[in-house]
């Protein structure tokens, strides 16, 4: 094959990559020089999707890792007629379509937000699972791959490694990943940290490992062909690729291979923007330019992609006709629309843990709604996850007619797991462990908060009365971090991450369904490992009292005339404030009211109306928190009270600590008294 206009179209991704960081000043353009042979073919020849319909469910994706890497993403996406010319010019400028890392926006083709390197590919293996997933309810016909885009860094990242062994133990072969080992990072040469056989790793880890030069047109597509034909493994190519391909010096010579290039402009790096400029057939006054070959070719491939597109589309149409039944369904899950669903149905037990809570409902769902799929790193049977399992089954090679991945002991990486199978669409997602590994998860969250994923992240054994297993296990200060995120906006102005830590079983239930109707942020639900006192029901219905929860805060138990305090908790300290309140009612005759507080940033957004009836200004406000004081400042306000810890827990029986830190009806009392005396 006559590779001169395929070369030709590299080498202007190479030009417009480097032009835009070099008019930024800012950026990584050596990167994007080595691999835009890939990206050139892999969009042109390979890459199935619609230009005129990028939201079509049964495209091929493509998951950029290394963020950094943006330019030539943004410059393959320009050619495919996804972003302007002057769109390139603003790169890292406010306000502009091009930031430094990718952000996701599926009409011009990037799937996925990326930056920490490592999270991009591990949200690739999630969107192949949930393809794997849907063909297993649909059929064949809807098949399509995950295209995966790593670098050397994502490589040294830790969470390559569960990703890697997740994907290769799955027999995920809808699964393609490109490594574009050149050998050359930020700070140094590659072998200046690592000296292992990275595809001896792979395939250890059941992939189908093939090395090319990354930058020869002919290997790319062989490799890619024979990627797309592996019926059994997912498939790792390795391409050999030359970091600043192009560029040169300002004597003439190769400036390529060189660690400068990785992380600043051409010009700033030693090399010679203009002669690199010249150097790949561009003009260095004007690298903004799309050569008309290079148009031509893409326009080409365009109306090929849209054809194929088109036929896919009509098969589609002929196989509803004949499974109507199965296009609703299908239908209903791309939807992002729920089946009805009654969590009052749910019949919890009395007294039990907000885990066993979540357990039943988990349980309800599992037979209610068929396009989720729920994951636990290793500990279904504590965090209760097998709630959901007992009605399904796990994932296995070959078998995806389960909907719960075992995701072993890789907290961050079935985070990211999660946020693929979320950005696939189609598919709801959830995943847990115990809260205080939610410090290994903390990445992902964070990408979940900042793409807008309504991933649910159950999180169990929420406090320091894990008891025995002591301080490495009791989690003081992850409340408060989490709900940082409840005061962080995402950039559709909304609260980035709903946390949610019911205070029996009843508001489990209902914080359940606040998760499951949340579809545009992630939600958090933190859950007692102990069991907990059903709250009073001021109705014939706890259930129906519970639902209040949906305001983030109300009112559990009230007194006569404005209270003399309002004390106010979530989770589990909440039912300790009631037994609280009696002893002050009785000893002292003071009017109580106890509020629940299940999320601070929910009842924050209610009307100022509401919130001043659940708890007044000019009240004395008094909170009882199992983390940190500063988790229930903002309600208590500046001339309130927190009992909480400052400091970290040990190794005891919950009832041993709970008397010990002073989580006791006594000592809400006695608290409460010298608080009122201290206001006076």
């Amino acid at each position: 094959m006559d590779n001169t206009t395929i070369n030709r179209a590299a080498d202007n991704i190479r030009m417009l990559a480097a032009g835009m960081v070099e008019k930024a000043k800012s950026g990584h353009p050596g990167g994007a020089m080595g691999g835009a042979d890939f990206i050139n073919i892999l969009y042109t020849e390979f890459l199935r999707y619609d230009p005129t319909d990028m939201n079509w469910h049964m495209r091929d994706r493509f998951f950029l890792d290394p963020g950094h890497m943006s330019p030539m993403l943004y410059s393959v996406l320009a050619l495919s007629g996804k972003y302007t010319i002057d769109e390139l010019k603003n790169f890292r400028q406010w306000g502009s379509p091009t930031p430094g890392h990718p952000e996701v926006d599926f009409a011009r083709g990037v799937e996925n937000t990326s930056g920490p390197l490592g999270q991009g590919h591990t949200m690739a293996v999630g969107a192949a699972i949930a393809e794997r997933f849907l063909c297993a309810r649909f059929g064949e016909w809807m098949a399509h791959k995950t295209f995966a885009y790593i670098s050397d860094g994502g490589i040294q990242e830790e969470i390559s490694q569960s990703a890697g062994r997740i994907a290769g133990f799955l027999g995920l072969n809808n699964l393609v990943m490109f490594y574009d080992s050149n050998d050359i990072q930020l700070s140094t040469e590659t072998d200046a940290v690592s000296c292992e056989n990275t595809a001896m790793k792979y395939e250890a880890w059941g992939w189908k490992v093939i090395t090319i030069d990354g930058n020869n047109a002919d290997q790319i597509r062989t490799s890619l062909t024979a990627a797309i034909a592996e019926k059994e493994k997912p498939t790792l190519i390795i391409g050999k690729t030359i970091m600043g391909k192009g560029a040169l010096a300002p004597d003439g010579s190769s400036f390529e291979r060189k660690c400068a290039t990785h992380g600043m402009p051409l010009g700033e790096s030693g090399a010679s923007f203009e002669k690199s400029i010249k150097n790949l057939g561009g003009n260095p006054a004007d690298p903004f330019v799309i050569f008309p070959e290079v148009a031509a070719l893409y326009q080409e491939a365009a109306k090929a992609k849209i054809a194929e597109s088109s036929k896919r589309k009509q098969a589609q149409l002929e196989w509803e006709k004949s499974n109507p039944e199965l296009a609703a369904k299908l239908q209903l899950f791309f939807s992002g629309n729920l089946p009805e669903l009654d969590f009052s149905s749910v019949v919890q037990k009395e007294g039990i843990a907000s885990r066993a809570a979540s357990a039943a409902v988990l349980g309800y769902l599992a037979q209610h709604v068929e396009n989720m799929i729920v994951s636990s790193a290793d500990l279904s049977n504590s965090d209760k996850t097998d709630g959901f399992l007992k009605y399904t089954k796990a994932f296995a090679k070959g078998d995806f007619s389960g909907a719960f991945l075992q995701a072993g002991v890789s907290e961050l990486t079935m985070a990211a797991i999660c946020n693929g199978i979320a950005l696939h669409g189609g598919v709801w997602a959830a995943c847990a462990t115990f809260f205080v590994f939610s410090d290994y998860m903390k990445p992902a969250i964070r990408l979940s908060a900042l793409m807008g994923l309504p991933v649910k992240y159950i999180w169990t054994h929420d406090a320091f009365r894990v008891g025995e297993d002591g301080p490495t296990h009791q989690p003081i200060e992850q409340e408060a971090q989490i709900r940082l995120l409840e005061n962080l906006k995402n950039h559709h102005g909304q609260m980035s991450l709903l946390a949610l830590r019911p205070a029996d079983a009843c508001e489990t239930s209902v914080a359940w369904k606040m998760a499951m109707e949340n579809k545009h942020t992630p939600t958090a639900l933190i859950l007692s490992r102990q069991n907990i006192k059903d709250l009073p029901a001021k109705s014939d219905s706890r259930y129906r009292d519970a639902l209040q929860a949906e305001k983030g805060a109300y009112i559990i138990q009230d007194c006569k005339g404005t209270p003399d305090v309002v004390l106010v908790a979530s989770g589990s300290e909440v039912s300790t404030l009631v037994e609280g309140a009696a002893l002050l009612a009785s000893e002292k005759r003071l009017n109580i009211r106890v509020v629940s507080a299940i999320s601070e940033g929910l009842f924050r957004q209610q009307p100022a109306e509401y919130q001043q009836q659940v708890i007044p200004a000019h009240v004395p406000v008094f909170g009882l928190t199992a983390g940190l004081p500063i988790t229930l400042a903002g309600l208590v306000g500046a001339h309130g009270k927190v009992w909480g810890l400052d400091h970290f827990g040990y190794s005891a029986p919950a009832k041993v600590l709970d008397e010990k830190f002073g989580y006791t009806p006594e000592n809400v009392y006695k608290q409460v008294v010298a608080f009122l005396g201290e206001t006076k």
